[in-house]
């Protein structure tokens, strides 16, 4: 049985948050766990979630108070110590200043990485994606800690331990891999194969403010309070789940492959709950961006597959905030792309072929205003209220 600590954390204050990661890791094993976790001599490096170049304590990007504090526990057992991502759009280094992580590194002596050097790498036991290209410095680390912020997504539904490691995977080479996983199930073994490549070690997801509704860029703060710690990513995702709304962590297309190919431990019955119980800081009042009938064949049997692009959102656009940029252009992966900029009301806007839109919701995800959101239309709009409801 997987061992996950939940702990209850109502602030960002860098003491509180040390204070709680300590107990956390108390409830894990304290001393004996963290020498196992962390051998003597290994290099470690800490896999923040950098979405795009963000302000300090922006939700979108892990909190710098949880780096700071991850670093202070982290540098006890480990003198090689680093830190890097590649976000989705933007300059890393950029990215990880604007976010106040190089100025607690600095304080600290932690180094760096820039993960647009990469290798390559066979997955002997993959699900589906024997052949990588990774980011250099994850792969080589002793140690991987990965530090996700807990978010809605488009296509993953949500993002956590297991989705942060996508980072990993160099600058623009994340688009060729939205063109050939363009259904949440490939897109989910995908992730589980790259964890699988990158022999990702411990997860510490930041849910004291999650992001809700139309996330992982332009959702709002939900204050849920929680810390999440353990060695099983598919553990700590499945607690995260259930903390938010999904009563049935196989709603969560990551999670229903990891299950399925007993990749990890998903259900309730396989996972040790240390610390706060689910029950106490679960939600029903977060707003998911998928809802559980999108994934799940319960309602109609066999006929769900006929569905699914009924039952699938697509991207809309908010025109009163679009200010045209672009990027949703830019980000497009597809060539070429189902996106048109259409000259409207003195300004650029999007327009989308959906006959060839994949919905992989690039353009929704990395959008800097918000302008485009998830929007059900027919059956699925019925389905989703249902499901929500």
């Amino acid at each position: 049985m997987e061992q996950v600590a939940l702990i209850e954390c109502p602030s960002y204050d860098v003491d509180l948050v040390e204070q709680k990661l300590r107990e956390g890791f108390e409830l894990l094993g304290g001393e004996s766990f963290l020498r196992r976790l962390i051998p003597a001599g290994s290099s470690v490096l800490l896999k923040p979630n950098l979405l795009s170049v963000e302000a300090p304590g922006s939700l979108v990007v892990t909190h710098h108070a949880v780096f700071e504090a991850v670093v202070r526990i982290v540098r006890d057992y480990s003198e090689k110590l680093s830190f890097g991502d590649s976000p989705g759009f933007g300059d890393p280094r950029r990215a990880v200043e604007k976010a106040g992580l190089t100025e607690v590194a600095g304080r600290y002596g932690v180094k760096f990485q820039d993960f647009r050097e990469s290798l390559h790498v066979k997955c002997e036991d993959a699900l589906l994606c024997k052949s990588w290209e990774i980011a250099r410095a994850p792969y080589e680390a002793d140690v991987l800690i990965t530090l996700p912020r807990l978010k809605t997504h488009g296509l993953a539904f949500m993002t956590g331990a297991i989705k942060n490691q996508f980072g990993c995977v160099p600058g623009l080479q994340k688009a060729a891999w939205h063109t050939r996983m363009t259904d949440p199930r490939n897109f989910s073994r995908m992730l589980l194969d790259l964890n699988t490549a990158l022999g990702t070690h411990f997860a510490i997801l930041d849910g004291i403010t999650a992001m809700e509704g139309n996330g992982p860029r332009n959702g709002s703060p939900f204050q849920l309070n929680a810390l999440i710690m353990g060695q099983s990513l598919s553990a700590v995702d499945s607690v995260a789940a259930r903390l938010i709304g999904y009563s049935d962590p196989l709603d969560v297309p990551a999670l229903k492959e990891a299950h399925e190919s007993k990749w990890g431990a998903v259900l309730p019955q396989e996972i040790a709950v240390l610390g706060e119980s689910i029950e106490r800081l679960k939600t029903t009042h977060f707003k998911l961006a998928r809802s559980a009938s999108d994934s799940s064949n319960r309602i109609f049997g066999l006929m769900a597959p006929l569905l699914r692009g009924a039952m699938v959102p697509e991207p809309a656009l908010r025109q009163e905030k679009c200010i045209g940029c672009r990027r949703c252009f830019d980000v497009c992966p597809l060539k070429p792309k189902v996106i048109s900029m259409i000259e409207k009301s003195g300004k650029s806007m999007p327009r989308w072929n959906m006959d060839n839109c994949i919905r992989c919701f690039c353009c929704q995800e990395l959008c800097p205003e918000g302008a485009i959101e998830l929007r059900y239309r027919g059956i699925g709009k019925l389905l989703h209220r249902h499901s929500n409801s």
